[in-house]
């Protein structure tokens, strides 16, 4: 009976929101999850990051209705006496629970097997191209077609990472090994780590990985005050090296991005050979990687002399760099903040800090319908054939609350990118020198 209920305040709420003492509400009820924490499928993270509040939003984003079954083991028997649902999260729920009655969460279409069938396809192309081709026009163009495979590699297990593609979850997974590990060399374990981080604590400058790039990259001066990252638990330094990095990072940016899979080679490897942290499935993510670094280097000796040898490895990774740019694109430009995530505001935050790429339907295929951005972070299990369907209504949406709802052009968008690069560049070199600046730099600063 409603008398019988015991109630605590949202301050009380936030007294637990240590490791081993750790409260959550989901729709005012309160549960310990203290020990479930750290065998929560989506990580540790996510529940540190959000601790001592409530995480309703959060949790119908990321979790089915068959969820629900399990949060009685963790229920503390305790209400919150303040609970208050906001105009903006009721009608967000609502959207959700619309989508839900009608099946869209469902409705996953042959994307999977399309992709897939093209992924191998393109693989067959790429070896042929090495194997049985001696032409240099040859070798290049299947350097281009293998940059496009990881691309699309990367949507498969992407999609498989925030929702069932395949018909059992034993499948999902190969899915996921195969479409990740074995043929990009990036650990799913490592990306599920990261990126269900990053969309929980969306452009936050301390919790957010994504943004998280120093030495090289820094989207907010707030970062050159040398912040610690309680992602990574460390001190993000703003030292000498960095300084001289961002200083000219709208002019590196995308040299950078041509190479940055062989940081995300070694994230993987530091995260699968850290034996302190507790890795999901560790064995068979090492498994996979080692059948990537067993195919991509013998695929690449084949090839006729060390010259095309480098030209096929950095044209392969040049390519696919304009997915690094995309996911760039979505983020760097998008307001940004220092902070946990609050449960109590999450539409808000992901409309503040993702931007959509406007693009005809028939490039779905290339931008792996993540162009949706805003679309995929408020509905991350929503198939990617259903974002585009859904778009005019979250829009409609964001206007009703006054809440951004930016959308640009591939070209806009790079544009916006850079500026905010640049803009954060001179504030970097102003902090180099505070004297006054001669002729030359004032020239580098007026034309970056």
């Amino acid at each position: 009976m409603e008398g019988e209920r015991k109630y605590i305040t949202a301050d009380d709420l936030k007294q637990h929101c240590e490791p081993g003492d750790l409260w959550i509400s989901i729709q005012g009820k309160v549960y310990d999850v203290s020990n479930w924490v750290w065998k929560h499928p989506g990580g540790d993270a996510l529940l540190l990051s959000l601790a001592g509040q409530d995480v309703t939003d959060a949790f119908i984003a990321y979790h089915p209705g068959t969820a629900w079954q399990y949060l009685d083991e963790f229920c503390t028997g305790y209400y919150l006496k303040d609970f208050s649902v906001s105009e903006v999260s009721r009608d967000y729920r609502r959207l959700l629970s619309e989508f839900a009655k009608s099946g869209l969460f469902e409705k996953k279409g042959h994307v999977a097997f399309c992709s897939l069938f093209s992924v191998f396809v393109m693989f067959l192309i790429v070896v042929y191209g090495v194997l049985k081709c001696e032409s240099v026009w040859a070798h290049l163009g299947s350097a281009m077609v293998l940059g496009v495979l990881w691309m699309q590699s990367a949507y498969v297990g992407h999609d498989s990472g925030h929702y069932q593609v395949m018909k059992s979850p034993g499948y999902n997974k190969a899915a996921q090994l195969l479409a990740g590990n074995c043929l990009t060399g990036i650990s799913i374990a490592w990306w599920k780590w990261t990126h269900n981080q990053h969309h929980i604590a969306c452009n936050s400058l301390d919790h957010d990985p994504d943004l998280q790039h120093i030495p090289m990259f820094a989207v907010s001066s707030h970062l050159f005050n040398s912040i610690t990252s309680y992602f990574y638990g460390r001190k993000l330094s703003f030292d000498s090296l960095a300084r001289f990095f961002i200083s000219y990072q709208h002019w590196t940016f995308y040299p950078v991005m041509c190479v940055a899979r062989v940081n995300l080679f070694l994230q993987t490897f530091l995260l699968l050979f850290n034996l302190k942290r507790r890795v999901p499935d560790r064995a068979l993510n090492i498994i996979g990687i080692t059948v990537f670094w067993t195919w991509f280097p013998l695929l690449v000796s084949f090839l006729p002399n060390w010259e095309q040898r480098i030209m096929f490895v950095l044209t392969s990774f040049a390519v696919t760099s304009i997915q690094h740019v995309q996911f760039c694109l979505n983020h760097f430009s998008a307001d940004v903040y220092i902070g946990p995530p609050e449960g109590n505001d999450w539409f808000e935050k992901q409309t503040s800090g993702t931007l959509d790429i406007s693009c005809s339907s028939w490039m779905d295929w290339f931008f792996g319908g993540l162009q949706f951005q805003l679309e995929h972070h408020l509905f991350p299990r929503l198939p990617r054939c259903q974002l585009r369907k859904v778009s005019p209504l979250v829009r409609d949406l964001c206007k009703k609350h006054n809440l951004p709802y930016r959308s640009l052009s591939f070209l806009e968008a790079n544009q916006w990118t850079i500026r905010t690069l640049r803009t954060a560049a001179l504030q970097a070199r102003d902090l180099t020198n505070p004297l006054p600046k001669n002729l030359l730099w004032e020239a580098v600063n007026t034309h970056g």
